[in-house]
């Protein structure tokens, strides 16, 4: 639980899950793109990510594409859930 608790300290890292977590598979170049980051920055991030278990990688010419892990234990995938969703509900009220 402490590595995830980790993962998802990081702004940037949720905004990277938020957009992964519809299930889809996203390019690291889209990624940077819509999180305004650097390509080595977001990397990073996708690094910790993906040793938390909380996304995959895979190697597509000179990108990697990341998607949500589908082996992610319930659990777990219920706790960023509820991040995610407590983030977006806080996002709302501010707007």
């Amino acid at each position: 639980m402490q590595e995830l608790l980790s993962a998802i300290c990081d702004p940037t890292r949720r905004a990277a899950l938020a957009l992964l977590w519809d299930g889809g598979e996203h390019c690291v170049c889209e990624l940077m793109a819509r999180l305004h980051a650097s390509q080595s920055r977001m990397s990073r991030h996708m690094k910790v990510l993906r040793e938390a278990g909380l996304v995959l990688d895979r190697r597509d010419a000179q990108w990697v594409r990341y998607r949500r892990n589908p082996d992610l234990a319930p659990e777990f995938a219920a706790v960023i859930d509820a991040v995610l969703t407590a983030e977006l509900n806080l996002e709302r009220k501010v707007a």
